[in-house]
């Protein structure tokens, strides 16, 4: 694993027991304790991410909206300064490059967070279709990231700052937040469908940050969080994962972010006519949610059948630690992806049970 990247937190993880692998050619923490236990904290209480293997790309110019309006599906036109956008990037012919964060700082300065696998690929496809006063700055190297996620996460954060945490709604941010002595962008948005927040700040003052934050949380029981929680959280609560969910070859209609593609905005973007028609007629195959009928746990890839046409695959699978069902997410013919519709999912060498159930799986309690 010599060849693996690092985040700045690297040399933490060992002193908090945590266990490594390879994840997408970073050397990334699946769990610290266990996943379960992970996932459970952040549902009940709070956990912290390591997120710094996450992507960040500057836009700065005159230019930078026009840009982004051709190359982003949603309408950065109505973001304003402080305001973040969930949106994906595509091609012509309406497969996903990747889906991002848009961060607003001004008319002339954005910020783009973009998936790991896919920072050198994202920040190559963006120059291509580069034009106008627009510059491009690839500081992903510069930054590192944290995310504290959960119901106390805006409480245990607030010991380290004088900022009114409170103030930062749902998908805003403030910059030059001070944290425990560091200066950071505090962002109301996550991956996990619990209330918190995502944390940018100099990848030298990460390390300290992080035992900042775990001291503060420490008796109210927040835990260092790994991969592992992070999926099945961001599983249950219907948030996709590109290469699984998306991909070149999944559009975001498909995907089941349309919310996220708006083919009515003025201006014109890459993939418009597709997921325009996509978004009007209905996709050919949707991603659907399926519980197991049987016993056996959905993985990627597992051939989905109705009868004995093959009608798609799993592209998401496993045992929620919040439902204690089987589920999974697949991508299917439209016309089997109705609540109530029976399938057959190819598990190993038998071929089990499953029914289409409606999505998410999971939604945060109303306070």
């Amino acid at each position: 694993m010599a060849d693996l990247k690092r985040t700045p937190l690297f040399d933490l993880y060992k002193e908090q027991g945590a266990k490594t692998i390879d994840f997408g050619g970073w050397d990334l923490p699946v769990q610290f304790s266990s996943i379960k236990e992970e996932h459970e904290a952040v549902r009940e209480r709070a956990g912290l991410f390591d997120v710094s293997h996450m992507g960040e790309i500057e836009v700065r110019g005159t230019g930078s909206l026009a840009f982004l309006q051709k190359t982003m599906t949603n309408d950065v036109a109505l973001l304003k300064d402080g305001g973040a956008q969930y949106t994906a990037m595509c091609y012509e012919d309406g497969g996903t490059v990747d889906d991002l964060l848009i961060y607003k700082k001004s008319d002339a300065h954005y910020l783009l967070v973009v998936n790991a696998s896919n920072i050198e690929k994202d920040f190559d496809w963006l120059n291509s279709q580069l034009f106008g006063d627009t510059e491009l700055h690839n500081v992903s190297s510069d930054v590192a990231q944290l995310a504290i996620q959960g119901p106390l996460a805006e409480s245990i954060l607030q010991k380290l700052t004088r900022t009114d945490l409170s103030e930062i709604k749902f998908f805003k941010f403030k910059d030059d937040v001070n944290i425990a002595g560091a200066s950071a962008l505090v962002s109301r948005t996550g991956y996990t469908g619990e209330d918190g927040f995502e944390i940018y700040c100099a990848a030298s003052k990460a390390p300290e940050l992080w035992k900042a934050i775990l001291e503060a949380g420490k008796e109210d029981g927040l835990l260092p969080c790994g991969l592992g929680a992070r999926d099945t959280l961001r599983f249950e609560a219907n948030l996709p994962l590109y290469g699984q969910e998306l991909s070149k070859d999944i559009t975001p209609i498909e995907a089941g972010i349309g919310f996220a593609v708006k083919p009515n905005k003025e201006s014109d973007f890459n993939g418009k006519a597709v997921l325009k028609d996509q978004k009007e007629n209905g996709p050919d195959r949707k991603l659907a949610g399926i519980e197991m009928i049987d016993k056996g746990i959905p993985r990627y890839g597992y051939e989905v059948f109705a009868g004995e046409e093959q009608i798609g695959e799993i592209t998401t699978g496993t045992q929620s630690p919040t439902l204690k069902k089987n589920i999974g997410w697949a991508l299917l013919k439209k016309e089997f992806a109705e609540p109530g519709t029976e399938v057959v999912v190819q598990v190993r060498k038998k071929r089990l049970k499953a029914v289409v159930v409606q999505t998410p799986f999971y939604k945060r309690p109303k306070k």
